[in-house]
């Protein structure tokens, strides 16, 4: 190799480095949010309660500092020590970032990450960007998953009601875990009872518990479920609407998800869902229920 070409190779190198160098956000300012951080952090993402649901929920039931949240809060601070940026890193890796270096800091948090992250979860297009900082182009996603975010508040026309709806009983564990775990099997191409067995039927538990999984029964078999993943004072965030196959296609969905929002909206002044862009026949039970297509985002699988 002549020196002329290994003096530019050396050139090209440093500007690449010169690069990551400049690219570096200032880490300084990212910090872990600890109990007395509650309020501060609940305020922040109060200003978009719809789209920080999850997060809001999770400090709400469990507290900042908390295994069951399955990863680990940090917040990025601006000049002034006000917070731009809040993220849940972890198996669900949550983030709000009000400002670009927010976004950029708590990406470059995550490449630490004490818990291996399964998905990474935002508004709009930002959980893409985030995983632009965090990997680069040297990983892809496993699955890119778009989805439609639904919402209904008062007033919404509300359906005919002729079910018994109501919360799930901890004896209905196994029927309603099983439900669960089809509807993720069908999203995410794989069944959390394979997976993580154990954990899956704990976390269903709890729910359970909580009073947060709502189902139709006839007799033994199971009608319809939706589960109350994440509420707040003004929010109910839904996951794992089901309808048992034998009622699919008869309105079923539509009628009895309009009962839980009419059950929730006595509590909070907004119920909300995400639901895979490809998903169109239970769109348009959404929609039916009462419900409005508002907003999408965008969630990346590892």
């Amino acid at each position: 190799m002549t020196n002329l070409a290994t003096q530019t190779i050396a050139k090209n190198i440093g500007s690449q480095l010169s690069a990551v160098i400049i690219a570096v956000p200032a880490m300084n300012r990212v910090c872990d949010l600890r109990r007395e951080h509650t309020n501060e952090v609940l305020s922040f993402l109060a200003k978009r309660p719809v789209h920080t649901v999850v997060m809001a929920s999770f400090i709400q039931d469990n507290g900042l500092e908390s295994e069951l949240n399955r990863g680990k809060f940090f917040g990025y601070r601006s000049e002034e020590g006000d917070l731009e940026g809040v993220a849940l890193i972890g198996h669900s890796t949550l983030v709000e970032a009000r400002t670009e270096e927010a976004l950029k800091a708590l990406a470059f948090t995550a490449r630490s990450a004490a818990t291996p992250i399964h998905l990474i979860m935002s508004g709009g297009d930002v959980a893409t960007s985030f995983w632009n900082y965090l990997y680069g182009t040297a990983k892809e996603p496993s699955m890119v998953c778009t989805e439609l975010l639904f919402e209904v508040g008062y007033p919404f026309p509300v359906s005919g009601m002729e079910y018994d709806l109501r919360p799930a009983r901890v004896e209905e564990l196994d029927v309603v875990a099983n439900a669960q775990a089809e509807v993720c099997e069908m999203e995410q191409g794989i069944s959390p009872l394979d997976r993580d067995r154990e954990g899956f039927l704990r976390r269903t538990l709890r729910r359970i518990e909580q009073k947060r999984v709502f189902v139709v029964f006839d007799g033994d078999e199971l009608v319809f479920k939706a589960d109350v993943i994440a509420e707040t004072g003004s929010v109910a965030y839904l996951e794992g609407i089901y309808v048992g196959p034998a009622f699919r296609g008869k309105g079923t969905a539509s009628k009895c998800l309009s009962g839980v929002c009419l059950e929730l909206l006595s509590r909070v002044q907004n119920v909300c869902l995400l639901s895979n862009v490809e998903f169109k026949a239970a769109h348009r039970s959404f929609l039916r229920a009462g419900m409005r297509n508002t907003d999408a985002c965008t969630t990346l699988f590892v």
